[in-house]
């Protein structure tokens, strides 16, 4: 037997209603999140919002930063800035296993860590970077 949507935290399966209701939140804060690019929910068929778990996972974490005080548009650059850290960090890690590999004499990766987990992407070093306009109102969530 298959999994089952249910079984998978990205399947989209949870209207804007439900999750208001699971968080305690107005419809319209979800909405807003949505708005300013801080969690973007999928679209059914139909044009609503649908949330999955993982995305009700991110609107926990944003409702956290807001009670503590954060602007929607300081929460976006938050979430940017950690989706960031963690690119650098594969980066870093790459830039290691490389420079082991250069050490060990060997263009295999492998000769220098073992077999590599399977899925498991080495990333190569590119320079990036986003600036972004970061205006604008805030919303009240409750």
């Amino acid at each position: 037997m298959g999994s089952l949507p249910i079984d998978d935290e990205h399947a989209p399966l949870y209207s804007v209603g439900q999750v208001a209701g699971m968080l305690d939140v107005q419809q319209a804060f979800l909405r807003r999140l949505d708005e300013y690019g801080v969690v973007r929910p999928q679209r059914s068929t139909g044009g609503q919002r649908r949330y999955s778990r993982r995305e009700i996972d991110r609107v926990q974490y944003v409702v956290r930063l807001a009670d503590e005080g954060m602007t929607l548009t300081a929460i976006r650059r938050v979430l940017e800035l950690e989706q960031e850290v963690r690119h650098l960090r594969r980066q870093i890690e790459a830039a290691r296993l490389r420079i082991a590999t250069l050490e060990a004499g060997t263009d295999e990766p492998e000769a220098v860590t073992g077999p590599r987990p399977a899925g498991r992407r080495v990333h190569r070093l590119r320079p990036g970077g986003n600036d972004g306009d970061y205006g604008g109102g805030e919303p009240s969530r409750r």
